[in-house]
């Protein structure tokens, strides 16, 4: 069996779990597997690999033992979901830094705009053995 990817997300952020939930429902190979960013299991991987991301404003892609943050993970994300969203990846002849300029407006205001919760989200019992601590 081949080794999942893990995303790493802000488990208060309300836009981060949508987007989780958005993922999960669109990955019916299962090839995602998710932490919240502040849980033990990402915190125990970043330390090991010495990740230096901006955490934890960015979403987190650990596949094949690299990390891939921001647009750069959103789109390698994208790339393997039902549907149209793997087109997406055309976007990543944009240079990454105009790209995540994008990305890093919307993390810096994604609690004023879509909200914070106190609580971690719980997934669905169906999904439960995809999530780590």
């Amino acid at each position: 069996m081949r080794e999942p990817a893990l995303i790493f997300f802000d488990g208060h952020c309300h836009l981060c779990c949508g987007s989780v939930q958005f993922i999960l429902q669109r990955d019916r190979a299962g090839y995602f597997h998710y932490a919240p960013i502040d849980g033990s299991t990402a915190q125990a991987i970043l330390n090991q690999q010495d990740c230096s991301a901006p955490l934890p404003d960015s979403i987190v892609l650990y596949e094949k033992g690299k990390f891939y943050t921001r647009s750069t993970a959103a789109l390698r994300i994208a790339k393997k979901l039902t549907g149209g969203w793997p087109l997406l990846y055309v976007f990543m002849v944009i240079p990454a830094p105009l790209r995540n300029w994008i990305y890093n407006l919307i993390a810096k205001n994604r609690y004023r705009w879509f909200g914070r919760s106190e609580t971690c989200w719980m997934p669905k019992p169906a999904w439960k053995e995809r999530f780590k601590d």
